[in-house]
C-alpha cells in the first residue's frame, strides 16, 4: 500500500525547485533508488514524516491512518496542484473519508476542495401514530391529528449539491420532497409541488476563516446547539458569523417560510385557526414573518470540538404590510429571546434550553390579547452517540417539555413531535438510535406522561415514532 499511495501523493505535489536541492533525512532511502526524489520531496514538505525521524522503512506495509494523514498532509498543499493533480487528491481523500473524520481532518480540509462539486443527500422512511385530539370537539376523528393504518407511514428525499468555488467561497444548492404518505386514498393533488428548493446560499469565509458571510437559503433554522423547539424549516437570510475554538457571535436578518410556500396559517387556541370578519384565515402563522436575530456562544471544556457550550440569542419579529382585523403587523409575538445549556460528559450528554415569546399587547388575537408572555422549558439527557459512518454504534436519550399556552409559535420544529400539540402541553419523551450499517441509522421516539397545562381541554394523546434514515 505504502509505493501506491506515496507514488500517487509524489505524482500530484508541484515543489519543483522548491525541493530540487532538499537534504534525504532518512538513512535507509539510497540515492539511487527509484523512489529517492519522490521521497526526499514529500519529506521536504512535510506529507511524510518517517519513523523516529531517520528510517523510511520503505518495505514496511502502513495502516489506513497513515494512509489518511498522508493524504490530509496533501491536500493542505492544493493550492500547487494542477486540475489534474486535485483530481487525483480528492480521490484519495474520498477513499480514506472515514480515517480522515475520525482523525479530525474532515474539516476544512475535505469541505473546501477547490474546483470539488459534491452530490450528498439522505432519504427517510418514518411511521407516526397518535390517536385523534380529544380537545377538538365536533370534528371526524380522521380529520384531526391522529394517524392510522397506511397513513401514518410517509417518506423524504433531499438531495444538496455542495461546490467549492474557491478557498473562500462554497454554494450550496438543495431540493427536497414535502413528507408524502403511502396512504390507498392520497389525493393527487398531495403530488404537486411536492418538490421545492430547501436550501440555496452562498457562504464566504475571510479574516483567517474566522468569519464567515452566508447570504441565501438554508433549509433549517435553528440557532446553536439549542433544542430547536420553535422552528426547523426553510429560512431566507443574510448572516454574518464570527467563530473560533472558544467564542462565536452571530447576527442576522431574515424571513421564515414553510416548506418554501406562503400559504400556512398557524394553530391558534387550542389548534383552532383564527377567522376575519370575512371568515377568512388570518395570517396568525410565522410563514412570512420576517425577523432580526442575534446570539452569542461560549464553548468550555476541550473547545468548540468538545461539545459544551453556552448561549443567549435574540429575535425580534415584524409582518410588515399584514392585517388582523384592521391592526397592522398581524403576528402575535413581538419578540422571543433564549438561553442554552450544553455538557459533553464522556459518553453522556445534557442539554437544557430555556426560552420566552412577549406578546404584542396592540394586536387583536385570541393569545396576544393575553396579559402574560409565555415560556418553555426543555431539558434533554443522551448516552452514547450514533453516528452514520461507524455501524453498530447508537445512543439512547429522555427529554421533558413544559410548555406554556403560546410558547409554540412556528411550524415544522426540529422535534420530532407533532407541531399541532407542541404547545401549552408538559411532556416526556424517550427515544433511542442505532446504526445497523454504514450511512443507515433506525430511530424510535415515543412520548409519555402529557398533560394539558392550562385550561380544561383534555391531555393529548401519546406519539409513537420510528423511521429509517439513509445518508448518501
Amino acid at each position: 500500500m505504502k509505493s501506491k499511495v506515496v507514488a500517487a501523493l509524489a505524482a500530484t505535489m508541484a515543489i519543483g525547485a522548491t525541493c530540487a536541492f532538499a537534504a534525504n533525512p532518512f538513512v535507509d532511502v539510497p540515492s539511487d533508488s527509484w523512489a529517492y526524489k519522490s521521497v526526499v520531496e514529500l519529506a521536504d514538505a512535510g506529507i511524510i514524516q518517517g519513523v523516529d525521524g531517520q528510517y523510511f522503512q520503505g518495505n514496511r506495509n502502513i495502516t489506513r491512518y497513515e494512509a489518511a494523514e498522508m493524504v490530509a498532509k496533501a491536500m493542505a498543499h492544493m493550492d500547487k496542484a494542477s486540475v489534474e493533480q486535485r483530481a487525483l487528491i480528492n480521490k484519495l481523500a474520498d477513499e480514506y473519508a472515514d480515517e480522515l473524520n475520525n482523525l479530525g481532518v474532515r474539516v476544512s480540509a475535505l469541505e473546501n476542495r477547490v474546483g470539488n462539486v459534491k452530490l450528498t443527500g439522505d432519504a427517510r422512511i418514518r411511521y407516526r401514530y397518535q390517536d385523534s385530539y380529544k380537545s377538538e370537539k365536533g370534528l371526524a376523528k380522521d380529520d384531526i391529528a391522529g394517524k392510522k393504518n397506511d397513513s401514518s407511514w410517509d417518506y423524504r428525499i433531499r438531495v444538496r449539491a455542495n461546490a467549492q468555488v474557491n478557498d473562500r467561497t462554497k454554494v450550496t444548492y438543495g431540493i427536497s420532497s414535502d413528507n408524502k404518505n403511502f396512504a390507498d386514498n392520497a389525493q393527487a393533488s398531495d403530488e404537486d409541488n411536492d418538490i421545492y428548493t430547501d436550501i440555496a446560499k452562498v457562504d464566504y469565509n475571510f479574516g483567517g476563516n474566522n468569519w464567515n458571510l452566508s447570504v441565501g437559503r438554508t433549509d433549517a433554522y435553528v440557532l446553536g446547539n439549542a433544542y430547536g423547539y420553535n422552528y426547523g424549516d426553510v429560512f431566507d437570510r443574510a448572516e454574518l458569523k464570527y467563530k473560533n475554538d472558544k467564542f462565536a457571535a452571530t447576527a442576522g436578518y431574515g424571513k421564515f417560510k414553510t416548506n418554501g410556500t406562503d400559504t400556512y396559517y398557524g394553530p391558534n387556541v387550542a389548534g383552532k385557526n383564527v377567522l376575519d370578519a370575512n371568515g377568512k384565515l388570518t395570517s396568525d402563522g410565522i410563514n412570512g414573518v420576517k425577523t432580526g436575530y442575534g446570539e452569542l456562544e461560549g464553548f468550555f471544556g476541550g473547545g468548540r470540538a468538545a461539545g459544551s457550550a453556552v448561549g443567549v440569542y435574540y429575535n425580534d419579529f415584524t409582518r410588515a404590510g399584514d392585517t388582523n382585523n384592521g391592526e397592522q403587523n398581524s403576528f402575535y409575538a413581538d419578540d422571543l429571546w433564549g438561553a442554552y445549556a450544553k455538557a459533553n460528559l464522556g459518553k453522556w450528554s445534557l442539554l437544557g434550553n430555556y426560552e420566552k415569546v412577549n406578546f404584542d399587547k396592540d394586536i387583536k388575537t385570541a393569545r396576544s390579547a393575553k396579559t402574560d408572555d409565555a415560556s418553555v422549558w426543555i431539558g434533554k439527557l443522551s448516552y452514547g452517540k450514533a453516528n452514520f459512518a461507524t455501524p453498530k454504534s447508537w445512543d439512547a436519550w429522555v427529554e421533558y417539555i413544559n410548555a406554556q399556552d403560546g410558547a409554540f409559535i412556528g411550524a415544522n420544529s426540529n422535534s420530532w413531535r407533532f407541531d399541532s400539540h407542541m404547545d401549552n402541553i408538559e411532556s416526556w419523551g424517550v427515544g433511542a438510535d442505532y446504526t445497523f450499517a454504514k450511512n443507515a441509522m433506525f430511530q424510535v421516539m415515543q412520548s409519555f406522561g402529557t398533560n394539558t397545562k392550562d385550561g380544561n381541554a383534555p391531555d393529548p394523546e401519546e406519539q409513537t415514532r420510528a423511521q429509517f434514515v439513509f445518508v448518501f
